[in-house]
């Protein structure tokens, strides 16, 4: 599978977060074999947890999948640019690659907002921004379409 692959996944599960209200953010975390070892969605809305993001989700699952939270060697794909709990929890886990499609302009920190990754933490993932970024985009706008209707 290519980047663009990992992504599209990845945006089937934030699509599966609209009839819940919930922003359309999906995650996949996948190893160096290319498997997809951790999947997840916004659920704030559904579940009434703050910390219910995609990236959370997916990390929570792909550390039960290897059986650590040490994901050294993974690749997190997600929709939108993680916000710090998330990029906190990217850290934490020493995930190596993070790939996502939108920026987000208010609570970015893969730049947008700060880069919690240049920061002086003990772990520095690398940051692809931009993959698929349109199509990201645009379940962003039509969601919030929708909501403003």
């Amino acid at each position: 599978m290519t980047h663009e692959d990992y992504m599209r996944k990845a945006l089937e599960l934030a699509r599966q977060c609209i009839p819940d209200g919930d922003v359309p953010v999906g995650c996949v975390v996948v190893d160096p074999q290319g498997r997809i070892i951790g999947q997840g969605r916004n659920r704030r809305e559904a579940d009434g947890r703050a910390t219910a993001h995609a990236e959370v989700e997916a990390i929570d699952m792909a550390c039960r999948t290897l059986g650590t939270w040490r994901l050294t060697h993974c690749t997190l794909y997600v929709t939108l640019e993680p916000c710090p709990m998330c990029a906190g929890a990217i850290i934490n886990a020493r995930i190596a690659e993070v790939r996502y499609g939108a920026r987000e302009e208010k609570s970015g920190c893969c730049g947008s907002v700060l880069n919690l990754f240049e920061e002086r933490f003990n772990h520095h993932p690398r940051i692809y921004p931009n993959l698929l970024k349109e199509e990201c985009q645009a379940v962003l706008t039509e969601f919030f379409a929708q909501l403003r209707r």
